[in-house]
């Protein structure tokens, strides 16, 4: 193995949770450089949400470098394993989508995921696992299904979990590790990545691809990433996630609210900077080390260009300024035929929540400001034309100027 092969493997091994088995992913890459031909790596995704956030950035990192070692990344939309719905993680039957619906987000998924994949055809394979497992027969069906047992299905730890505490659990919940197992085949995968909770289905895969008569595939997983709350598992529904397509404002000033305690984890996970000077620095500086993590995130997702702004903005909200350059909202007659509107309604007008309910659960946590003063009364009402113009704000990333134009 060359000295650059051996610098990517490195880059490929940064971070990893598991290799299965050990060993035999430097034996699928020397095979590889041997034949001249690239390895076929899998990522499976069922796109359930239209955003992308840090937590999804882990694989494509990881699929990225393979593509930067000259080999050709497989990323499956699971379109109809999405009407199944992956149980992985779940305490409870996940809820199942529409063909229509996966494929809308599907391709929300793809036009984000490019911020970090090569789009290169020849680097890049975009397949919808519809193609194969929506004409697939009965008689196939039940072949792909004596690959395994139910002990083994039990085996996995959401299922045990479920299965002591008398949670029901449907049938079709078992076949999904089966169907990604099968997408394995159809695209016959050297290697396939996913989360810490995904390893069992991609040890399904390679009991499946035996079955077939193919060299099983390498499961390769990544760590699951907390998000900006330290707590829960980065979810932009719980709002502690960080999302790739934000606005580079809002990527940098969330960086700064990642726990000290993982500043590492997201350090070697989301970004190519050096681990240890970054733990060095957070030992002396916590402060500084943090914008190193910020401003290498906006780097990574919007270019240099809008770093230094980036950081200016949040020093001036940090020292309790409202930034000049701000969206504009007008209201008319439309919005507020009396001409007042309610702080919740507005809230939910200009966009920073989806329901009046949030909006005023924000109040009660003094998280909705006018002109930099909280407001206090969940029931509170604006006087739009004894305040024809204000800046409404959100936490502390969001603000828009509404004005009262009827």
């Amino acid at each position: 193995m060359s000295s650059v092969e051996k610098e990517g493997l490195g880059s490929i091994r940064r971070g990893v949770e598991a290799l299965v088995p050990a060993g035999e992913l430097e034996a699928k890459l020397a095979r590889a450089s041997e034949r001249g031909e690239p390895l076929r790596v899998k990522l499976g995704v069922d796109p359930s949400s239209s955003d992308l956030h840090l937590g999804h950035s882990l694989v494509l990192r990881k699929l990225r470098q393979f593509q930067d070692l000259g080999h050709l990344v497989v990323l499956i939309i699971g379109d109809f394993t999405a009407t199944i719905g992956d149980p992985s993680g779940k305490s409870k039957t996940r809820p199942q989508l529409t063909l229509e619906e996966t494929r809308r987000y599907g391709e929300t998924y793809m036009a984000q995921a490019t911020k970090i994949l090569d789009a290169d055809p020849a680097r890049l394979e975009i397949r919808h696992n519809s193609q194969w497992l929506e004409p697939l027969g009965f008689a196939e069906l039940v072949r792909i299904a004596s690959c395994t047992t139910v002990a083994r299905m039990l085996e996995r730890d959401d299922f045990t979990k479920r299965y002591a505490a008398g949670t029901p659990i449907s049938l079709h919940e078992f076949l999904y590790p089966l169907a990604q197992a099968y997408d394995s085949v159809a695209i016959r995968a050297d290697v396939e990545i996913g989360g810490t909770d995904q390893l069992f289905n991609l040890l399904v895969g390679r009991d499946v691809q035996r079955a077939y008569g193919l060299e099983p595939q390498v499961a390769l997983t990544v760590p699951l990433l907390e998000g900006t709350d330290g707590v829960e598992k980065m979810s932009k529904s719980l709002g502690n996630a960080i999302g790739i397509a934000e606005p580079p404002e809002a990527i940098f000033a969330k960086a700064m609210q990642v726990p000290d305690g993982l500043l590492e984890k997201y350090v070697t996970l989301t970004t190519d900077l050096d681990v240890e000077p970054v733990v060095a620095l957070a030992k002396a500086d916590p402060v500084a080390a943090h914008r190193l993590l910020a401003r290498e995130l906006v780097r990574i997702y919007h270019g240099d260009a809008p770093v230094l702004e980036a950081e200016r903005r949040y020093d001036l909200i940090a020292k309790g300024g409202i930034p000049h350059d701000l969206a504009t909202v007008d209201l008319g007659r439309d919005d507020a035929p009396e001409g007042s509107i309610d702080a919740a309604g507005l809230a939910v007008r200009v966009g920073f929540t989806k329901s009046k309910g949030e909006a005023r659960r924000l109040i009660d946590n003094r998280g909705l400001r006018i002109d930099g003063t909280p407001l206090e009364d969940r029931s509170a009402i604006i006087d739009l034309r004894a305040r024809s113009e204000f800046v409404f704000q959100s936490g502390k990333n969001a603000y828009v100027r509404v004005r009262w134009a009827p």
